[in-house]
């Protein structure tokens, strides 16, 4: 907020006021205080940033733009700490370890895919099974670069949240992405807890 300047006409009207008052400090100049003097000075013009130019029609950023502000699935799965013994996952991220039991979810709706998701997690987890590989497929990419972002994957993108919300949440211990040789970017190789 901008402090108001003051007027000539108030500024007249304090100079008579100041002559008929007696100073505390006579040794003090007799001058006009700084802050009460009109400014003349004109306050310095805002320049604008430069936009780019913009046409009707053209679209707002290209696809490379990604709107999505959180890092990339791999990557946020990646920085999860590490819940199983290291030479394990080693071996996973190398492909060398088979898993047990696999699903694919390929082509389900999220209707359809997640209670066959949770199924097949209580079943394998009950028949004692550490490793199981969920194929998710990599999706579609449908972002037409438009105002609202539509997900690359949407699959992909709810089974690790599914596997962490409940009933699935106490019986995931790692949830990690596949080797090549399983699906890579489009599959999960999911570690269970043992059962006790």
């Amino acid at each position: 907020m901008s402090r108001r300047r003051i007027t000539p006409e108030e500024l007249k009207l304090w100079q008579q006021v100041a002559r008929t008052a007696d100073r505390l400090d006579p040794e003090k100049s007799r001058d006009t205080p700084r802050s009460l003097q009109p400014s003349t000075r004109k306050s310095p013009e805002r320049t604008k940033p430069e936009l780019p130019q913009f046409e009707i029609g053209q679209k707002a950023g290209t696809p490379s733009n990604r709107h999505d502000t959180l890092p990339g699935l791999p990557e946020r799965l990646a920085r999860q700490p590490l819940q199983m013994d290291k030479r394990t996952n080693t071996r996973l991220k190398r492909g060398k370890v088979e898993p047990e039991a696999r699903i694919d979810l390929h082509g389900m709706t999220l209707a359809q895919a997640q209670p066959a998701l949770t199924g097949f997690i209580l079943r394998a987890q009950a028949q004692g099974k550490r490793l199981v590989l969920v194929i998710t497929g990599k999706g579609r990419n449908n972002d037409t670069g438009g105002p609202i972002p539509t997900r690359h994957g949407v699959l992909r993108h709810a089974v690790p949240q599914w596997l962490g919300a409940a009933p699935l949440s106490g019986l995931v211990l790692q949830i990690t992405q596949a080797h090549v040789r399983h699906g890579g970017g489009g599959a999960y190789y999911v570690y269970l807890r043992r059962n006790r």
